[in-house]
């Protein structure tokens, strides 16, 4: 090891030492300069090193002939100095000495790193790549630590290609990579789905994988339902002699369960045991969850019961995924006593445990039991959250309790739990359905001063309250609301305001909506037309609803039995009851429309 004496502190957090004996390489950083007597090494606080070679001519590439100042290579790890001054966890470079360094050169590659840090630091990726591209044109050598994390920034922007050229321009300047940049390329595109690209880097990469890199892979491959390849990608995994961890069997085990069944992942759990590789809480709560799912609820229990203690304890989690089950399957029974044995084991049940009980019992109408858990929560530890509310909320406006539901909608308030928009949802839909609209209005204009923005079904619910109430002129202007906070109608929207519309016997009105629908490239449905005619029918104006429906077929929209019923009793209603039946019978007759329908209009005629 060669021997580095420290001489004095330099700004910014960087000694300088001078080199008493051979030269030594570094991870690339920061800058060297170079007295007569002696070469300066400055350690940054990122802990790299830049060693100085004579001038060397590189090849060109990317169209530009550069010319290179340094080689360098790099450290995966922070160098520091011993108290002997020796400096420790530091490479030998194949370069020799550290003569023949250009300072002016050195400097201006320090501050362009230091640059491109701030760059990377604050956010600015584009600033930071267009930087990039200037050094190695330069010919300066780019930070390795900076540009791991402007390939992450790309990634997680979903910028994949950028990130791939950094990597490229990287594995061009000299430095030789480490791991860590692989697998963050590698991440980012999983994150995208680009499972191909993933593997051609794993292919290419200059260093040996680590279990990280594989686990990647084969957690994307995994979740896309590609176990066989996962299996592939594990055997090379095992040929490189790269061993496989309890996460690495974790995902494939659950992998298995999903595709092969809980008897196959049970080999795997073998084989992992076999291995010596010994499962967590979270490789068991995966087998649980798999024997849970194929309805063996008993067996889940015993397996529960069976878990080795040495080598570990269940969790709230493994207790939840046993609750969730007893639930599903009606056994309330049992889940209390799973409950009261889980606290008395010591593991403490969490807000999921809690919210799992309560939309259970309100599902089953059992309110009352319902808020018996509720009030409980705070004595465990727990605070009840917006999904703690909500199926209260939803049990109280199913069975049209709109006072109680108001009433814990304040509490919850008033005990600092903001409700979410599906709790407002869950309110303005059972309001609308009573009746209240109202009310319904009132809430949704208040909901932007209570932190919570509509959204698109919020909007809908109302509007569509509205227009079943006569109010289509106040539904036109939540219209006009939601299209100046950026927020698009959908087919329900218009389908809604035409119904609307067409009751109260504004039919031209409606037809406008249908084609500025149309307009914007939407293709209104049945329940749409149906409405339509509808109106045109009321209004005595049957010939134009018969237009209509051939408007409605040629656009591609199949009529429905209720399309049909529609014109007959209008046609009826017009005072030809006789020609309407005669043409009733020859629909039934066609199948068009059922015989149990044709009688009920036949009796309207």
């Amino acid at each position: 090891m060669d021997l580095i004496a420290p001489t004095k502190q330099t700004p910014d957090g960087f000694c300088s030492f001078h080199k008493l004996h051979s030269g030594f390489g570094g991870r690339i950083s920061n800058k060297l300069s170079r007295t007569p007597s002696s070469s300066r090494v400055f350690v940054g606080c990122k802990g790299r090193v830049l060693v100085l070679s004579d001038s060397i001519r590189c090849r060109a590439h990317d169209g530009y002939q550069k010319h290179r100042r340094k080689q360098v290579v790099a450290v995966s790890k922070v160098e520091q100095l011993s108290s002997n001054g020796r400096l420790k966890n530091v490479e030998k470079t194949p370069y020799g000495n550290l003569n023949g360094g250009d300072s002016s050169n050195g400097l201006e590659e320090f501050e362009s790193n230091n640059q491109l840090r701030r760059l990377v630091r604050n956010g600015e990726l584009e600033e930071g790549f267009r930087l990039l591209e200037s050094m190695v044109y330069q010919g300066d050598i780019p930070d390795i630590i900076a540009c791991t994390s402007l390939i992450r920034g790309f990634c997680k922007s979903g910028k994949t290609r950028k990130a791939t050229r950094i990597m490229n321009i990287l594995e061009e300047s000299g430095a030789v990579l480490d791991v860590i940049t692989y697998n963050v390329l590698i991440s980012g595109y999983c994150r995208a789905g680009e499972i191909d690209n993933a593997l051609r880097v794993l292919d290419r990469m200059s260093v040996s994988p680590d279990v990280v890199t594989y686990n990647t892979i084969l957690r994307t491959l995994c979740d896309s339902g590609k176990l066989k390849q996962a299996m592939e990608v594990l055997d090379r995994q095992l040929q490189r002699e790269c061993y496989p961890d309890v996460i690495t069997y974790t995902i494939l085990i659950e992998a298995t369960c999903k595709e092969s069944g809980v008897e196959q992942a049970m080999k795997l759990l073998d084989e992992m045991k076999s291995k010596g590789c010994n499962p967590d809480v979270v490789t068991y709560n995966v087998l649980i969850n798999g024997i849970c799912k194929e309805g063996r609820l008993d067996e889940a229990i015993e397996f529960l019961n069976n878990m080795p203690p040495s080598d570990c304890q269940p969790n709230v989690i493994t207790h939840n995924i046993i609750l969730r089950s007893m639930c599903s399957t009606g056994r309330w029974m049992d889940a209390e006593r799973l409950l009261a044995e889980m606290v008395g084991k010591g593991c403490s049940p969490s807000v999921v445990t809690f919210n799992i009980l309560i939309n259970f019992l309100c599902r089953k109408g059992l309110l009352g039991r319902a808020i018996d858990i509720l009030e409980k929560m705070p004595k465990h530890g727990c605070t009840p959250n917006s999904l703690s509310y909500n199926p209260l909320l939803h049990g109280f406006c199913k069975e049209k309790k709109m006072d109680r539901a108001i009433e814990y909608l304040d509490i919850m308030v008033s005990r600092g739990c903001y409700p979410d928009i599906v709790t407002y949802n869950t309110l303005l839909t059972a309001l609308c359905k009573d009746g209240k609209v109202d009310v319904a209005v009132e809430i949704l204009n208040q909901l932007s001063s209570k932190g919570c923005s509509p959204v698109l079904i919020t909007y809908n619910t109302v509007i569509d309250g509205l227009s079943k109430v006569g109010k289509t002129e106040r539904a036109i202007e939540l219209l006009e609301e939601m299209r100046k906070k950026g927020l698009k109608p959908d087919i329900i929207t218009y389908s809604s305001l035409v119904g609307g519309l067409s009751r109260e016997g504004k039919v031209d009105e409606a037809i406008k909506f249908v084609r500025d629908l149309e307009g914007m490239g939407v293709r209104p449905n049945a329940i749409t037309f149906n409405c339509i005619m509808l109106g045109l029918c009321k209004a005595r104006q049957t010939s134009r609803a018969i237009d209509f429906l051939a408007h409605m077929i040629s656009k591609g929209c199949k009529p429905t039995e209720a399309t049909y019923t529609i014109l007959i009793e209008g046609i009826a209603y017009e005072g030809l009851a006789e020609e309407a039946l005669e043409l009733l019978n020859e629909l039934c007759y066609r199948g068009v429309v059922k015989r149990s329908s044709a009688e009920q209009v036949a009796v309207k005629i």
